[in-house]
């Protein structure tokens, strides 16, 4: 028996197909092969075409069954993650209106910020959780102001996740943690965020029927069979946004768990288990994948944009030329706890929604030429990294969210000792790594979903942990006191700003 796990990113489509039995992946492949394409009519626009997300899964697919010699009879269920907060538009014939306006889009920022002004803080923070900001609701508004003509025409709106599964199915529906993302879920009243689609002037009726996370939400029909080359009647049993769906990959499910990733820009999510959210909006709070009624289970998400960007930079301007990211490693290490002084404020990728969205711009502080190499720089960078991560998980355990453990996956950053040992010493958890990524996660829950496994720690029973990166209380005063540096310039910075 075997799942079927897909992940529709903004760069590409990949499909895993796992073993439901032994939890392995046992074929896996992505397309294109070079990033795709998004569309920027306008600074500050990005769309992409949504039948492109198709193709790239029917090449994925096609691959993926090619590469595991096993037959479409053997699969039991379909998982779907996607990127997150973007807007398909189709008609009653299920024809896409116009390109999908994607996550990173910010044309609709002013229609956001004019609804939390005319709405008021207090109701959308404690109803939505988050303010109404660029997210799927205010891209919306956008069309309706901008294209009335498209506008007009529109039968139901979509998530990308949502879209690939009317392909597979026929079927138009959504998820409660799909609509919480897209600010059109009301956590108070448990339904339709019916005040906000008042404000913006939207019909009830564009809204999609609501089906569970876990639980069928279709099957495959005779058209998408063939298009794939797989079995009609396949259940799709599992559909998330690509953060909550990375959180169930490193099978962080409860509260005070926190899932991580950390490539050119950084995530630190945590499950917090009681409405709440933060009153200066510096995280965003939308349902995990588990949340229901009876039980409270909110994704905390905190974007860090200066992340591997910046130890990239750093590879390029700073080490000496040619080293890898092994080597940088090995010379950073040559520095003590805390660099010698040297701290690194790694905001230089824009303004960070963790500092109220001001763009501080990176700084490098404390050098001294008589006594500062290399080595410390590079390490000053890791430990930036590391401290803005800190700085946004004191956030979340204001809002109740007790650090415990730290999941990730083995890869970018997180592959260098420094970062995860500094992680680990300033934050005092326990940091986990494991082998696992997005397709597979998709491929899981979709089990969890069909009843395959009766449960998260059943179906993640299997899930390969490679290092577990325990706190090194000796060093806890060093960490403490570099940390205690960095916050210090932070808010000098941001005092200037």
């Amino acid at each position: 028996m075997y799942l079927l796990g897909y992940d529709i990113g903004s760069s590409s489509v990949k499909a895993s197909l796992v073993n439901a039995e032994t939890g392995k992946c046992v074929s896996s492949a992505f397309f294109p092969k070079t990033e795709a394409a998004i569309m920027a009519a306008r600074p500050g626009w990005a769309e992409q075409d949504p039948q492109n997300w198709w193709e790239n899964l029917k090449l994925s697919t096609q691959a993926v069954m090619a590469g595991s010699g096993i037959g479409p009879d053997g699969i039991a269920a379909i998982g779907i993650s996607y990127q997150m907060h973007g807007l398909v538009c189709v008609d009653k014939g299920q024809n896409v209106l116009r390109p999908a306006i994607i996550w990173c889009d910010s044309r609709a920022v002013p229609y956001g910020q004019k609804a939390f002004e005319a709405l008021g803080e207090t109701q959308c923070l404690s109803h939505l959780l988050n303010s109404p900001g660029n997210f799927t609701a205010s891209k919306l508004a956008w069309i309706k102001e901008n294209e009335p003509a498209v506008y007009e025409r529109i039968y139901k709106i979509m998530l990308p996740g949502d879209y690939i599964a009317m392909k597979l199915t026929g079927d138009i529906c959504t998820t409660v943690s799909g609509l919480s993302e897209g600010m059109f879920w009301d956590f108070q009243a448990n339904d339709v965020a019916g005040f906000l689609m008042d404000y913006y002037g939207f019909d009830r009726s564009l809204i999609a029927d609501i089906k569970p996370t876990f639980g069928e939400q279709g099957r495959v029909n005779a058209w998408a069979a063939k298009e794939l080359g797989l079995k009609e009647g396949i259940p799709v049993t599992y559909r998330a946004g690509d953060q909550p769906n990375n959180a169930l990959s490193l099978n962080v499910f409860n509260p005070g768990e926190i899932a991580s990733t950390a490539g050119t820009s950084g995530v630190v999510y945590g499950v917090n288990g009681e409405v709440n959210y933060d009153p200066k909006s510096r995280v965003n709070t939308f349902a995990h994948v588990n949340h229901t009624a009876e039980q409270t289970r909110l994704g905390v998400l905190l974007c860090i944009n200066g992340t591997g960007i910046l130890n990239s930079w750093v590879k390029r301007n700073v080490a000496p030329g040619g080293i890898s990211y092994s080597d940088m490693n090995r010379l950073a290490a040559q520095a003590p706890v805390g660099s010698a002084g040297v701290s690194i404020l790694p905001f230089g990728n824009g303004a960070e929604r963790m500092l109220e969205n001001k763009e501080t711009g990176c700084s490098i502080c404390g050098v001294n030429f008589n006594l500062h190499g290399k080595q410390h720089i590079v390490r000053a960078a890791q430990e930036g990294i590391v401290f803005s991560f800190k700085y946004g998980i004191d956030i979340m355990e204001q809002m109740g969210i007790p650090v415990q453990k730290i999941h990730a996956g083995h890869a970018n950053m997180f592959l260098s000792p420094i970062f995860r040992e500094t992680l680990a010493g300033v934050t005092g958890a326990v940091i986990e790594l494991y082998d696992t990524d997005g397709s597979v996660g998709a491929a899981k829950g979709a089990g969890i979903g069909a009843g395959v496994y009766k449960d998260n720690n059943e179906a993640f029973a299997t899930l390969e942990k490679l290092e577990v990166i325990e706190p090194d209380v000796a060093q806890r005063t060093a960490y403490d006191d570099a940390y205690a540096r960095w916050k210090s310039n932070l808010e000098r910075a941001m005092a200037a700003f």
